[in-house]
């Protein structure tokens, strides 16, 4: 096989199949002429889309696409074996297993450095984990994987948290289970949300499997203007502003004066939903185009007047998840003040841990939890709990604005050094004479931070008139705004492509 065929065909950790490179819109493109032949037949399509969605894998993990596979073969007939019994206790053993079986996965994939790491240090041993899948891959084909050290495969949170609540939601009789194991493929492996999200329940997609292809002109330009959007906002916004200044200040923040790592957190915030709503913005519009739709995961979060309203607005496929699957099964607010807020707290503990598998992580999710219950307390008592003055909303938006950034020092830290580093020098480095200099000195990434503000506080009703403008350009109007978008994406790109955040997780 020449380069050029291996190049197309075989897995690259270095050119991963991902939104922001050429080689997959040339994917897309050919996956929706053969798709365009096949559209309307429902089992071809569906067996067609499972097949490039377990490529579009492989291109993107490598070995890893046996995962997938596994977690697909046990759920489907778990969830069969859930659904025909008639014994309570063996429905409730059944989905046990689901869980074991995809959390035992996550965990030893996630977590297994990280436990291993903190066994460690607590018992003054020298344990080192062992990538499994690695090893026998390599008895049993010949590869040469490195054994020694477990790579997170890409998407496994994603796509064990799917499966988690099929099988969840069956034992509930919430739904009925897929009786085409392609089908039920498919809908595990959708390649447009399979590695970043949105988290999609199975009551939610798998009934598209058996409907008509369908989509309206009006449909077709809202896939077009989110496909646009979420690549401006990743490539164009998030990844000018981490290159040229977030990473430079996260990667050694004790060089940087306290503004600029001030600024740097800001900036963080920014990056991180201009990159992360801008895979889901792009993996709706694919979707879309193929007559899929997607849940929203994003709704202009940092509008939240508090911390409870800001996890009802940022991922919100996540925070709907654990909610239904984590929070209520814990029992809620139904059992007292004191059992709702360990249920809250661990929630989000479990939520930070979700995230990444360190102790910055937890923190962070354990300060999110202390805004939840904070808030709880504050709004029984707060003499402006029921004013809507503009003074107050703004009041309420830029606390909670500042409070989600602060702590997202912990999640964007690669260690604790790193983010006491960070609180170091705002704390003790802040030189209010050099604030000129530094936005000066900053003046294109400063300039580029707040217009996207700007454009995110945008009242509802602006975003949409302009989106429906360009859903009612008549066609060659639609083409001429591609070709104009794409020029400016292609001009504004880095230099080397970020990978996109929420592949880490």
């Amino acid at each position: 096989m020449n380069d050029f065929l291996r190049n197309i065909f075989l897995f690259n950790e270095d050119a991963p199949l991902i939104f922001t490179r050429f080689y997959f819109w040339a994917f897309f493109a050919i996956v929706m002429a053969l798709y365009s032949v096949i559209h309307q037949k429902k089992k071809p399509r569906n067996a067609y889309l499972f097949l490039v969605s377990l490529f579009f894998y492989y291109k993107t993990s490598g070995i890893f696409f046996l995962l997938l596979i596994f977690s697909t073969i046990a759920d489907f007939f778990i969830g069969k074996g859930i659904y025909n019994s008639e014994i309570k206790l063996k429905r409730k053993l059944l989905v046990a297993l689901s869980v074991a079986i995809n959390l035992g996965v996550l965990v030893y994939y996630k977590y297994s450095g990280f436990f291993t790491e903190s066994f460690n240090y607590l018992l003054g041993i020298e344990l080192e984990p062992v990538d499994l899948l690695a090893k026998w891959t390599n008895q049993f084909a010949g590869t040469h994987f490195t054994i020694d050290k477990i790579i997170l495969p890409v998407g496994i949170s994603f796509f064990t948290f799917q499966t988690i609540s099929y099988s969840v939601d069956i034992y509930r009789k919430k739904l009925k289970p897929v009786n085409s194991i392609i089908d039920f493929g498919f809908y595990v492996s959708f390649f447009p949300q399979l590695v970043a999200g949105p988290i999609v329940r199975a009551s939610e997609f798998i009934p598209q499997l058996y409907k008509k292809y369908n989509i309206t002109k009006a449909e077709f330009g809202i896939a077009v203007f989110m496909i646009l959007n979420g690549l401006i906002k990743k490539l164009v916004i998030a990844d000018y502003i981490a290159v040229n200044f977030v990473d430079r200040v996260f990667s050694n923040p004790l060089t940087y004066g306290g503004f600029e790592n001030l600024m740097a957190i800001y900036g963080y915030s920014i990056q991180v939903y201009c990159d992360f709503s801008g895979y889901t913005d792009v993996a709706i519009g694919v979707a879309l185009l193929m007559g899929f739709r997607l849940p929203v995961n994003f709704n202009s979060p940092y509008k939240a007047l508090h911390t409870g309203e800001f996890w009802k607005r940022w991922h919100i496929s996540l925070s709907s998840w654990l909610r239904d699957y984590l929070y209520i099964p814990l029992g809620g607010n139904r059992k007292g003040k004191v059992r709702t807020n360990f249920n809250l707290m661990l929630t989000m503990l479990l939520g930070g841990l979700w995230h990444g598998a360190s102790w910055q992580f937890v923190i962070w999710g354990g300060l999110n939890g202390i805004g939840l219950i904070v808030y709880k307390y504050w709004r029984k008592i707060s003499p402006f709990k029921d004013s809507k003055t503009w003074a107050v909303r703004f009041y309420a938006i830029f606390l909670t604005f500042n409070f989600i950034t602060v702590t997202r020092i912990w999640f964007r830290s690669e260690s604790m050094q790193a983010a006491n580093g960070i609180m170091h020098q705002i704390s003790n480095a802040f030189d209010f004479l050099q604030i000129g200099e530094i936005i000066i000195a900053y003046k294109n990434i400063f300039a580029l931070m707040l217009i996207a503000l700007i454009i995110h506080w945008l009242p509802v009703n602006v975003k949409n008139s302009y989106k429906q403008i360009f859903i009612n350009f008549p066609q060659w109007a639609k083409a001429a705004t591609v070709i104009i978008a794409v020029f400016v994406i292609w001009q504004a790109r880095s230099a080397g492509l970020q990978p996109f955040i929420y592949f880490q997780f």
